[in-house]
C-alpha cells in the first residue's frame, strides 16, 4: 500500500514537470522579441481544450500593445463562441538577458517569462471563475514566431500537477 502511494505521488509529480527549457530554442528564427511583436495591433484566435482534447470554447482575442519606459502594455479583448466576453490588461516589465514578469487581473503574484530564439515561455497561475466558484490554474504557456509574423501560443493547464487542458492561438500582425 505504501509503495503504490509513493509511486503515485511521484506520478502526479512527475505529470507537472515540463520536459521543455526555451533556452533550446536559442538558434532558431526568426527571433522573437515579445516588445516588437505585441507592439501595435495582433488579432488571434483560439481554442480550449479540455484534457481529453474535447474542444469546449472557441474565441478571438484582439491586443493592442504598446510600450513605454522598460513596460509592455497590452490590451486584450476576448470575445467568445459562447457569448462571453472579456478583458485583460497586461503590464509586462522588459528586464535584461530576455526575461519578464508581468501582472493582469486574474493572475495570482507575478507570471514569469524568458525568450530565446524564437520561443517565448511565460508561467503563471491564474485564477480562473467557473460559474459559483473559481479554480487556481498553473498555466505553462510557449509562443513560437513562425515566418510571415505568425505566433503560434500553447499553453499547458494543469491543478494539483494534473493535466485540465490546453490552449491553442495563433496570433497575426493587423
Amino acid at each position: 500500500m505504501i509503495r503504490a502511494a509513493v509511486l503515485l505521488f511521484a506520478i502526479i509529480i512527475l505529470s507537472g514537470c515540463s520536459n521543455m527549457d526555451v533556452s533550446e530554442y536559442k538558434d532558431n528564427g526568426p527571433e522573437f522579441v515579445l516588445e516588437e511583436y505585441f507592439d501595435g495591433k495582433t488579432v488571434a484566435y483560439g481554442v480550449f481544450e479540455n484534457r481529453s482534447g474535447e474542444i469546449i470554447n472557441q474565441f478571438k482575442v484582439t491586443v493592442v500593445g504598446s510600450v513605454d519606459n522598460n513596460v509592455l502594455t497590452l490590451d486584450e479583448d476576448f470575445v467568445y463562441m459562447n457569448g462571453k466576453v472579456d478583458k485583460r490588461l497586461w503590464k509586462i516589465n522588459i528586464l535584461p538577458n530576455g526575461h519578464y514578469e508581468g501582472r493582469t487581473n486574474g493572475v495570482i503574484g507575478i507570471a514569469k517569462g524568458q525568450r530565446s530564439g524564437n520561443a517565448f515561455n511565460w508561467t503563471y497561475i491564474f485564477d480562473l471563475p467557473v460559474k459559483d466558484t473559481s479554480y487556481k490554474l498553473k498555466f505553462d504557456d510557449w509562443m513560437f514566431l513562425q515566418d510571415d509574423g505568425v505566433v503560434i501560443n500553447r499553453a499547458y493547464v494543469t491543478k494539483w500537477g494534473f493535466n485540465v487542458g490546453s490552449v491553442t492561438l495563433a496570433f497575426h500582425k493587423k
